[in-house]
């Protein structure tokens, strides 16, 4: 006895034999169609069309195909060992989404699935080698034909087609049907691997923003141990110095606190985060205070934000020390804007006594000009400094393209 193919679908063989019927007009157009559907279902799941709704469609277009009443998607729940209809079209209302079928070896569809074989029973009054579901006696199913689902992973279910008017599903059919559940299970695959790639960034960003979180609430510990440190010092350089990293440590925190935020932990927006800054520098500054204004929001890259907001805080705090500290209250301004698409401007600016002559930027004499000149270095910004009738102006100007300047 012959070995049976365990690839060959399995289809019952007629009472009288197997017969090849002559291939018609009808038959041919028939065939043309489904050539036609397969096309047709390939661009609907090239399009990124909603899981649901590609489904939907493609029942429709599989039940078109074979001219059948009835066709259903059902996927495999391995937990209940059933296979639940997820889509469906012509079968009474409340059955789609609810009913299911045996999921084993004894169901045409468990078999469908468990094997990889197609299975085509064309006389389901008659069926002996697979039991007929209460499903298809219920809406009066006389043939149908399944093959499995599955894309490159565990498979998805099967794709079944029914019909309750009398004919035979063939061979050909199968090659239809399964070309159809082939592009369904394609989009399947796709749609598990968005999926894994989606909860594998959310879990990517949680730890990012925890990371960030912790890192803010360290920095801020250390700001606040350098101002306790400095409150107990009796000696005023040493208590200003203190202050000063103190002032610097918290505006890096400052720009971690915006990642934690924020849900675009590579830019920061320079608008409320220089805002912040201005006020937490008021604070500290009580006798000079900082405003700040801005023509519109601004994005830089993370990195070069803060760097940004050390030089802005190191040019304020100069301000309220030199300018304002000689000359009772005074006020510093801060301004924000875009110079073009490309490239903003920050001004850092006072009504002090102006600034000694001799000043220059090449030439730093203090650590606070010293770390104004290395910043603006780092990010390749132009620096200059305006002396109108009363005050100082420092105008800083720096590119906003991420890879400019790291």
């Amino acid at each position: 006895m012959a070995v049976p193919d365990p690839k060959l679908p399995v289809v019952e063989t007629p009472p009288d034999g197997p017969t090849e019927p002559p291939v018609s007009d009808r038959a041919l157009k028939l065939r043309v169609r489904q050539q036609e559907i397969l096309s047709e279902l390939g661009v609907v799941a090239l399009r990124g069309t909603p899981f649901g709704e590609l489904l939907n469609e493609a029942v429709r277009l599989a039940a078109e195909g074979l001219e059948a009443e009835f066709c259903k998607i059902l996927e495999y729940i391995p937990s209940e060992k059933r296979l639940l209809m997820r889509a469906g079209v012509g079968w009474d209302a409340g059955v789609v989404g609810k009913a299911s079928v045996g999921a084993d070896l004894e169901s045409p569809a468990g078999f469908a699935l468990h094997t990889g074989k197609p299975v085509i029973s064309n006389q389901l009054q008659n069926e002996q080698r697979f039991r007929t579901s209460e499903l298809l006696a219920s809406h009066g199913v006389r043939r149908a034909i399944n093959v499995i689902l599955q894309g490159d992973g565990a498979a998805f279910g099967v794709l079944e087609v029914d019909s309750k008017s009398e004919g035979d599903f063939s061979e050909k059919d199968i090659a239809f049907l399964q070309g159809a559940a082939n592009i369904i299970g394609m989009a399947i695959e796709r749609q598990r691997y968005e999926l894994n790639l989606k909860a594998a960034l959310e879990h990517q960003q949680v730890l990012v923003k925890e990371i960030n979180h912790r890192v803010k609430n360290s920095l801020q510990l250390v700001a606040s141990m350098l101002n306790l440190r400095a409150g107990a010092q009796d000696d005023p350089t040493v208590s200003q110095i203190l202050g000063d990293a103190s002032s610097r440590v918290g505006a890096i925190s400052r720009a971690h606190d915006r990642l934690y935020r924020g849900s675009d932990v590579a830019r920061i927006e320079l608008q409320a985060y220089l805002s912040d800054i201005c006020r937490d520098l008021t604070d500290a500054t009580p006798d000079c205070p900082v405003t700040f204004v801005s023509t519109g929001p601004v994005s830089m890259a993370t990195d070069r934000a803060i760097r940004l907001a050390l030089l802005v805080s190191e040019l304020v705090t100069n301000a309220a020390k030199h300018a304002c500290g000689d000359a009772g209250k005074g006020e510093v301004r801060v301004q924000l804007s875009r110079k073009d698409e490309t490239t903003a401007r920050v001004s850092v600016s006072d009504d002090g006594v102006g600034l000694p002559a001799d000043f220059t930027l090449e030439r730093p004499s203090g650590f606070g000009t010293r770390m104004i000149k290395i910043l603006a270095e780092q990010m390749r910004a132009d620096v200059i400094v305006e002396r109108p009738r009363h005050g100082t102006a420092f105008i800083v100007t720096m590119s906003l393209d991420p890879d400019y300047g790291q």
